[in-house]
Formats: C-alpha cells, sequence, structure tokens
C-alpha cells in the first residue's frame, strides 16, 4: 500500500473517503476523533494531526483578542476552529521545528494515512517529512452544499458556536482550500481527485482502490448523507476553482452544463 494524505475542504466527503481505506492496514494516527455530531460516521481525523496543523495555522491567521474577541471579531477561528480559517493563496505558514518534530514521528509508521481539512493549507511543512511513496487523495463537492454544511455545523457543534461564520466566509474557505490544491500543491506528486459522488459508485472505489494499493471498504456507504444541492456556485470565483476540480477528476456536474460551463472528463 501507498501512503497517503486525504486533502479538501471539510463537510466535502474526505471522512468516507478516508472511512473507506480504514480497515486496510493503514496508521491513521494514535488517538482518533470519535463519532460526533458532525459526522454520521467517526471522521478518521488523528487529534495529534490536527493539534499539529492547529498550531501551524495559528501563525497565519489573524489572532481574536482576548478579552474584546467576545464581542468584536468573532469571525476570526481559534484554538478548534481554523479548519475554518480563510488562508490567501502566497501566505506563509513556517514550520515550528516542535511539530515538525511530532509529524516525522508520526510518518515514521508505515504505512499512513492521515486525514485533515487544514492539510490543504499547511501541506508545504509536511511535504518535506513524508516518505517518498507517498500520494495525495483530493476530494470535494459543489461549495454550495458544503458551505451550508460548514453553516450547519457550526450552529450545532459547542465548540464551533461562538465563530460568526457567514455563507460567503464558508464559500471562501472553501474557495481559498482548494485553490491551495490547485494552484500550488497538485505541482508535486501524485494525485488523485474525487468528487464525492464518484465515492459512492464501484468505479470511484475501482479508482481508489488502483491509486491506493489498499483495498477499499464500501460497508460505510450511505449517500443520503452526501447529496448535493446540484445549484450553481455563487461566486465566479468558486465557480471557475469548481470547474477545474471536475475537470481533474473527470466528473460532469449538470449544474456547470446547464451553463455552458462544462467539466470534461481529464
Amino acid at each position: 500500500m501507498r501512503n497517503c494524505l486525504i486533502l479538501g475542504s471539510g463537510r466535502s466527503g474526505t471522512s468516507l473517503v478516508t472511512g473507506m481505506l480504514a480497515k486496510s492496514g493503514y496508521f491513521m494516527g494514535h488517538n482518533l476523533s470519535q463519532e460526533t455530531e458532525s459526522n454520521a460516521i467517526t471522521n478518521f481525523e488523528d487529534i495529534e494531526v490536527n493539534r499539529i496543523n492547529e498550531a501551524l495555522l495559528a501563525q497565519a491567521v489573524p489572532k481574536r483578542p482576548r478579552v474584546i474577541g467576545k464581542w468584536v471579531y468573532k469571525e476570526r477561528p481559534v484554538q478548534w476552529q481554523r479548519w475554518l480559517a480563510r488562508v490567501p493563496l502566497g501566505t506563509e505558514i513556517p514550520a515550528i521545528p516542535s511539530e515538525t518534530y511530532k509529524i516525522k514521528k508520526l510518518v515514521g509508521t508505515e504505512p499512513y494515512c492521515f486525514k485533515d481539512p487544514r492539510l490543504s493549507y499547511v501541506l508545504p511543512v509536511w511535504r518535506p517529512l513524508l516518505k517518498d511513496n507517498t500520494v495525495f487523495i483530493c476530494v470535494f463537492r459543489d461549495p454550495v452544499t458544503t458551505a451550508q454544511s460548514m453553516l450547519k455545523l457550526s450552529r450545532k457543534a459547542s465548540h464551533l458556536q461562538d465563530l460568526k461564520l457567514t455563507f460567503e466566509h464558508a464559500i471562501e474557505v472553501w474557495t481559498l482550500m482548494y485553490q491551495h490544491i490547485i494552484e500550488l500543491h497538485r505541482k508535486e506528486g501524485e494525485w488523485l481527485f474525487l468528487h464525492h459522488q464518484q465515492t459512492l459508485t464501484s468505479e470511484g472505489l475501482e479508482r481508489l482502490r488502483c491509486f491506493t494499493g489498499a483495498n477499499t471498504d464500501s460497508s460505510i456507504l450511505d449517500s443520503s448523507y452526501y447529496k448535493s444541492l446540484s445549484i450553481n456556485p455563487p461566486s465566479y470565483a468558486s465557480q471557475l476553482v469548481y470547474q477545474q476540480l471536475c475537470n481533474l477528476a473527470g466528473y460532469q456536474d449538470a449544474s456547470l452544463i446547464s451553463q455552458e460551463s462544462v467539466c470534461n472528463p481529464s
């Protein structure tokens, strides 16, 4: 099996893809998050991986003032909320020696498979520490459905309720994460792009199996958790990024076809 990292915006189906690989023998961390209100299935994220990436992102996103932050700047994510950060392209995220040491320990156990939305931003810190045969899987779904799922979770999860997340902010999170992947990260290494709808098919499972060399488990599939709204993205930037992702995944979305923005299979 090939070592792999799974990237993509939160609420985009990354947990489902990671779950398909969970029984294949991958090391996914020592302390996986348990099932919560945020997922019908466990999210298969290691708390140590999350903590490392939170520390890295804390250097790059504006901080919320400790005292007045209770009333203002509430759109700025704090600890455990930075998977909803908006990090512009070109933002430098420095390595932290104490955190790179932890990454080295994690990737010392092979084969590994780590998943965290924050990796969409901090991959450059991880990349020099990864084993040579590490591959990358980018999972996505349409930005409108994803943004609405983010908003629903932000109202429901206790650790997110003090974050002022708007629909426009959520769309920007989605757009920026995938811009980092498309414009920066995919220039190096082997990548598999999967629309979440593809993961619900035998063809998608086979692509995942062939790419990773791992056995895939379809027993956790439940398409009811992953319905798309099939409506057009609300901004030109997100529409352009979504079309690029569809092209890379070889997926056709009727909402893009309807406005003559066709996602042609690669």
